[in-house]
């Protein structure tokens, strides 16, 4: 059951929010300063999943524009409910055949592709005019409880992906485990996505990496786009205990 918020109980959420978000991006900036980095060449993809609408709102209201999303009927609901906002949502859950329809409707990049047949049925089921934005996913530290082509393979699948044309291939992906030392996994992610790149492709430019407790680190190896959710949100919430707005 969906507990009802209060106006006080909003305001605050936002002022929790907001100070979150900003410290985020201000460690995000002083990281990619201390890199010799532009900071304007990393996104910041608040994690909200958990979240509720509301959460997602006040972010919004914070100046954060993109989202990501593990879990699909969860995201589509938010994704309906705060719609005219205009948000720039980003699927970095695993995905299911049954499920790539709905994921090519209705988000602007996925981060999580792995698999050839996954590749085929999210082209074929886009919608007519949409180009998806698509990273591809590499188990760079060969953890057998991640999911992630490994890097062996990786040319493969971005070779069989490169012809499908409603597919924008941008990048890499990755999640570590939690031993691997972050500076060491991720350098050897932007290694091997320097060696992927595709001759005079420009759209090959993204490298997802880093969360809440390693994004330094990640932004100093060359991440474009920084997966975080508990340093702005705070501890996830308890699915099926979202929090709806009073009127």
């Amino acid at each position: 059951m969906q507990s009802i918020a209060t106006a006080a109980e909003i305001s605050e959420l936002n002022r929790r929010i907001a100070r979150g978000a900003a410290a985020v991006r201000a460690e995000i900036e002083r990281a990619a300063v201390a890199a010799g980095r532009d900071p304007g060449t990393v996104t910041l993809v608040a994690v909200s999943k958990t979240q509720s609408a509301a959460a997602v709102r006040a972010a919004a209201a914070a100046g954060l524009t993109h989202f990501g999303e593990n879990y699909l009927q969860e995201a589509l609901q938010k994704i309906a409910d705060c719609a005219e906002l205009n948000l720039t949502w980003h699927y970095i859950g695993a995905i299911q055949s049954n499920k790539t329809r709905a994921v090519a409707e209705n988000f602007d990049w996925v981060h999580t592709l792995d698999r050839q047949k996954i590749a085929r049925r999210l082209n074929d089921q886009c919608p007519a005019g949409k180009r998806l934005n698509v990273c591809l996913q590499v188990n760079v530290d060969r953890d057998p409880n991640k999911a992630g082509v490994s890097p062996d393979a990786a040319a493969e699948l971005l070779e069989a992906a490169a012809d499908m044309e409603n597919l924008n291939l941008r990048g890499l992906m990755t999640i570590l485990h939690p031993r691997t030392d972050p500076t060491d996994g991720y350098e050897k992610l932007a290694e091997l996505f320097a060696e992927l790149r595709p001759g005079n492709d420009h759209s090959w430019d993204s490298l997802s990496m880093g969360m809440s407790g390693d994004y330094r680190s990640a932004i100093s190896a060359g991440a474009t786009l920084v997966r975080v959710g508990t340093a702005i949100f705070g501890p996830r919430q308890t699915p099926g205990k979202t929090t709806q707005v009073s009127t």
